[in-house]
């Protein structure tokens, strides 16, 4: 399959199932709520190192919020539920409560077949130290928590779904800033999706790993067959043009949202096309023994699986 001149590989994104949330910050104004969402998912690249997997989804007007002010909606993805609960307790108290302005709330209630609930502010409300004080309103809890430059208000838990973690592409140039530069539109494109992140700085990924090392501690290290560096040293995937492979990861609450997510940023890459240095457009997996999902890329961008 050739778009606009760039080759689209025969091969398929290998991805996971993991559980994920989405929480709705809100503040004085767009900058606290921006700010409190972008420190909360910080260092939230990869479940290997990080715990969890997490991305600003999309900034929230008034009318789309709980409580009327500006808001921003962060979701959250981990391998099981119960990480997924501590890293959200502990970002929820070290970044969100301690933001000035900042309220919190659940990000999903409904539309799902299975919905499990899990502390938002169940626990953190102890921080209040005995003056905290809830209320319930339309079958939620709230929680109030005196802080110093007025109180916290923070719904008692969330909603928390069976989701789909590691969704992929590469995107193979003749150089390093073309290379970006597909990223970059790809990653505007995609930001359009709704219920996906791409955790990783900016969206875009330089370090593309492999299953396992050479040195038994490392459970992953270089992909070395996409390095250009390499070429000649190691068994390559790369023609002798390609001086540049970045890869783009996505995570999403369903595996359909990830399809969109995948098609809308390949076909943006490719509208720069093979004139810009653009030549293939190829993904990670592990032969398809570890992922329960495929994203197969032909199938997506010719339609039969978007």
């Amino acid at each position: 399959m050739i778009i606009n001149g760039v080759q689209i590989d025969d091969t398929f994104a290998e991805a996971f199932g993991m559980r994920g949330t989405r929480i709705i910050i809100t503040a004085q104004n767009h900058k606290w709520a921006n700010i409190a969402a972008a420190t909360m998912t910080g260092f939230a690249t990869s479940v290997i190192a990080c715990g969890v997997e997490a991305g600003i989804e999309r900034e929230l007007d008034p009318s789309e919020t709980p409580d009327g002010r500006p808001g921003i909606s962060v979701l959250l993805f981990a391998m099981s539920s119960a990480v997924l609960t501590k890293q959200l307790e502990t970002r929820m108290g070290q970044c969100i409560l301690t933001c000035p302005t900042t309220a919190a709330f659940s990000g999903i209630d409904e539309g799902y077949a299975e919905i499990t609930r899990i502390p938002l502010s169940k626990n953190l409300r102890f921080f209040g130290d005995g003056f905290q004080t809830s209320k319930q309103f339309n079958g939620k809890r709230y929680w109030r928590v005196p802080v110093m430059d007025g109180e916290f208000l923070c719904e008692e838990t969330t909603g928390m779904i069976r989701s789909v973690g590691g969704g992929n592409f590469l995107i193979l140039a003749e150089s390093q800033p073309q290379a970006l530069a597909a990223c970059e539109a790809a990653i505007e494109a995609m930001k359009q999706i709704p219920n996906v992140v791409m955790p990783f700085p900016g969206g875009v990924v330089r370090s593309g790993s492999k299953v396992g090392s050479k040195y038994k501690a490392l459970i992953a290290s270089t992909n070395d067959a996409f390095c250009p560096t390499l070429k000649g040293i190691t068994k390559t995937d790369l023609s002798p043009e390609i001086e540049s492979v970045m890869e783009i990861v996505i995570d999403g609450l369903s595996d359909a949202d990830i399809r969109k997510a995948t098609r809308a940023g390949i076909a943006a890459a490719c509208e720069l096309g093979a004139k810009n240095g653009i030549k293939r457009i190829s993904a990670g997996n592990y032969g398809g023994k570890l992922g329960q999902f495929q994203f197969h890329l032909r199938d997506i961008m010719s339609g039969e699986a978007a």
